[in-house]
């Protein structure tokens, strides 16, 4: 469905012509477009080694050599579809788990009665659940890059904004959208900032009070931006049946104090106890099961409450195995470093200045073949450290560019799982969701860009 989406930042673009085809099919073309390019371009790779300080393996940078093609036909390109969703497993086993255990904590009806008791709250005030609820959201994007573990919640953000008059677009913008903020100007995300700080040998937590800056202004702009849109787009509700969830309850309070403890232990281990996204499955699974409990749904309820989460998460899950599969052909092809050292080496020809904003574009680019934050940050710090240092650009300002490229792309690449996923849950097209966002994303852009010069100027 179409809402005419307003320009949320007044620029002058006419997007009103953007149609884009069903995201399955958008998916599917971008995979055989990957492997077209295999075709294209030439295969090459750049040696590896183990890194001591992020365990993981990443490039030897000024090795890159052409190596023998291993161009990937239209079977193999199919092929990499189930090959897609089997190396996703783990984020869409997450999303089964948390889709399921916040399936529990809505049959208790605590969901319902804790958004009509919030909405209750804020009376005429509604616009005031944009910047809460960003808020939080963004929190979660700076401390642990959170964006799998959003789609479950989309369903009860579409409760909570339909009941104050909103768009469903507003759901997904303070929610993803502000998490991704969040993440992008994040002074310690351990999967962006930290995993790039250490890759570059600068301390952990170095230009904190810097970045705490330009995040404090990219939220502003955001939510800002998001609540004028929200504004220009409002209807007027009354509340129905299926809305009114009545008065919260004393187990209503327990389970909320429940979901909110999970949290913090899934905060405490993405940030301090080493999990990864099997660890945050079975803690989820833990709080479904405690509070069917609580809730008094009984072993039959929840377990019927499970598998209707599942249901309701098939579509969200079949999407980020489909977006895995594009960079599953890509690798096949052994084209993704190719793609890397195409985009890096012009920037060696450039003043200072114009090669830190060409990191930008760079990591932008490459962020849409290569959707993994930290896979991107093993991928491309050990090509950039070298090429910062000879061309004498601070290694803080490479680091800054990779967050600023990678991290935003994250609000507009169809090769986004979890943003696909989202939006298919909240019933919105991924042109719809473009037309909101790319004058918002352009702004961003240009604060990083500032940012960068800034940090350029003051020797950052």
């Amino acid at each position: 469905m179409w809402y005419g989406i307003a320009d949320p930042g007044g620029a002058a673009m006419n997007l009103a012509r953007i149609h884009l085809p069903h995201p399955l099919i958008l998916l599917s073309g971008c995979v055989f477009l990957a492997a077209l390019l295999s075709y294209v371009l030439p295969a090459g790779e750049f040696d590896r080694h183990e890194d001591p300080a992020t365990g993981r393996e990443v490039v030897v940078a000024g090795t890159y050599h052409e190596v023998e093609a291993e161009p990937v036909n239209l079977f193999r390109a199919v092929v990499a579809l189930p090959r897609g969703m089997a190396e996703a497993a783990d984020v869409i086993f997450l999303v089964f788990l948390i889709g399921g255990a916040f399936t529990v904590v809505d049959e208790t009806g605590t969901l319902r009665r804790s958004v009509s008791s919030l909405v209750r709250r804020l009376g005429s005030g509604g616009l005031l659940v944009i910047p809460i609820v960003s808020v939080v959201f963004a929190t979660g994007g700076v401390v642990e890059n959170m964006q799998e573990e959003i789609i479950a919640l989309v369903p009860v953000l579409l409760i909570l904004t339909r009941r104050v008059g909103f768009k469903p677009i507003v759901a997904v913008a303070m929610s993803l959208g502000a998490a991704a903020v969040g993440s992008a100007f994040s002074p310690v995300n351990p999967f962006q900032v930290q995993i790039a700080q250490k890759l570059a040998e600068v301390p952990l937590g170095s230009g904190g009070m810097f970045r705490v800056v330009f995040l404090a202004i990219a939220l502003a702009i955001w939510i800002g931006m998001t609540m004028r849109y929200a504004v220009r787009t409002r209807v007027d509700v009354q509340a129905d049946a299926e809305d009114v969830g009545g008065t919260m309850t004393r187990s209503d309070g327990i389970i909320l104090g429940i979901v909110a403890l999970t949290f913090v232990i899934v905060v405490w281990g993405m940030t301090a106890g080493g999990w990864g996204f099997d660890e945050l499955s079975a803690a989820f699974f833990i709080m479904g099961v405690v509070v069917g409990a609580v809730g008094k749904l009984g072993f039959g309820g929840t377990a019927e409450a499970y598998v209707k989460g599942f249901r309701s998460m098939a579509y969200a899950a079949i999407l980020i195995g489909f977006a895995r599969a594009i960079f599953v052909v890509l690798q096949d092809g052994r084209i993704v470093d190719t793609i890397v050292h195409a985009l890096f080496t012009p920037l060696e020809d450039l003043p200072l200045l114009a090669s830190s904003f060409g990191m930008v574009v760079a990591q932008t680019l490459i962020h849409i073949p290569v959707p993994s934050v930290s896979g991107q940050a093993v991928l491309t710090m050990p090509v950039l450290v070298p090429l910062s240092d000879l061309l004498g650009l601070s290694r803080q300002i490479t680091v800054l560019a990779y967050q600023y490229g990678a991290g935003l792309c994250d609000l507009i690449t169809p090769t986004n799982g979890a943003l696909m996923a989202i939006l298919s849950i909240a019933g919105l097209r991924f042109e719809d969701w473009i037309k909101f966002t790319i004058p918002l994303y352009l702004l961003l852009v240009a604060l990083g860009i500032a940012s960068i010069a800034l940090g350029i100027a003051i020797g950052l």
